[in-house]
Parts: structure tokens; sequence; C-alpha cells
């Protein structure tokens, strides 16, 4: 078994499809060992008291900078014997995690990776204010900076002409998003991944899988 841990920020939508993951025993040598959030308040930390999953909240304000806070979510991850990690909406710097965690950290992009990597803004509304028909989102190793190190997986999904960014921005989470964290985590602990440099090789199953 994978153990795991999530750091969620907010509404814990994005942790929601994870904990429901778990729930069904959808992915297979995966043990979820607890949700670290850096707010006490935010409804990512009731989702994972619902799904009976441990919580922790290590709180930024405690620390005198954001490396020292980083440096105690590593310690608290590590003390749990945690192997994987997971970013669901966490909205904290990752300081020094990615370095004690190297391509063991896997998030989502809410787009097509490379797309909007270099531009301000929030990549789904720039998919409807560029024009796309196709946009999507990328499930990836996250870097130093939490942002795409190496790319996992993509999935794609259509920019309607009377999309809303609410409305493309669910589609992209639940078309997109959800799916791709799931094959990912579980590609992942069934030891499928394997990283060179920038790129991620997918193993094949076992025919016999």
């Amino acid at each position: 078994m994978v153990r795991a841990a999530v750091l969620a920020s907010g509404d814990g939508a994005r942790l929601q499809a994870i904990l429901d993951a778990v729930y069904f025993n959808e992915i297979p040598n995966f043990e979820l060992v607890a949700v670290l959030c850096p707010q006490r308040d935010c409804y990512a930390v009731s989702r994972a008291h619902s799904a009976g999953i441990p919580v922790y909240v290590v709180d930024p304000d405690l620390f005198p900078n954001m490396t020292s806070h980083s440096m105690a979510v590593a310690n608290k991850l590590k003390d749990m014997d945690v192997e994987l990690v997971l970013l669901a909406d966490y909205d904290i710097s990752l300081g020094v995690i990615p370095y004690q965690f190297k391509n063991r950290i896997i998030a989502t992009y809410p787009a097509l990776f490379p797309a909007f990597n270099e531009e301000e803004g929030d990549p789904v509304a720039l998919a409807l204010d560029s024009g796309l028909k196709v946009t999507g989102a990328t499930a990836y190793f996250a870097d130093g900076d939490g942002r795409v190190s190496a790319v996992i997986l993509q999935r794609s999904t259509p920019v309607l002409p009377n999309d809303t960014i609410d409305t493309l921005r669910l589609r992209i989470m639940e078309d997109c998003e959800w799916p791709l964290m799931n094959e990912a985590v579980s590609l992942f602990c069934s030891g499928k991944l394997i990283v060179r440099g920038k790129r991620v090789e997918i193993l094949p199953s076992d025919p016999e899988e």
C-alpha cells in the first residue's frame, strides 16, 4: 500500500473526488492517511472529517516565514511515513516540500499544459477569452514552485458556445481533473510511472491484470 496525504485548501472540491475514490476503493494499493490544511475553518477540513480521514491544520501564521512552515508540513508528512503527496487547491507555498518528495507530488492544472503557463490570470478564463474550441486539464508532478515539472496525463474537453467561466471550470474539473488525478495516482501506486527528466514514461499494463 502506498501511504498518501492530501494538502488541501478552500472548499475542497478537488479533495472530495479523492475522498470518493477512497470510499469506493477505486485506487488499488492506495491508503489515504491524512489531509493537511493551512486553515481550520476551510470546508476541506469538514469534508475530510466527514470521510473519517485524520486532519492536521498547520497554520502559517504560527511560523516566522513560509520556509519554516513548509518544513513543518514536510516533517509531518515524513513522521506519518507518507510516500505520495496530492495537491487539492493548496494555496500555500510548497517551500521545501518538493525537494523532500521529488517526483512524489501529484497535482492537476486546469488547462492543456503548456497553455497559459507563462500568462497571468485564471487558465479557465484565459481559455474562454482566447476563443478556444478545446481546453482540458493536465495531471503532473510538481516542481519546487508547485508548478508543472513533468506531465503525467492530459485530457481534453470542448469549450461550448454558451459557456461561462463557471460552467467551463466545472466541466474541466469533473470531466478532466478528477479522473486524471485518480488515474495518475493509480499509475503511481501500481509502479507504472518512470520519470526521465521532464518526461514521464507510463509502463504498459500486465496482460494478466
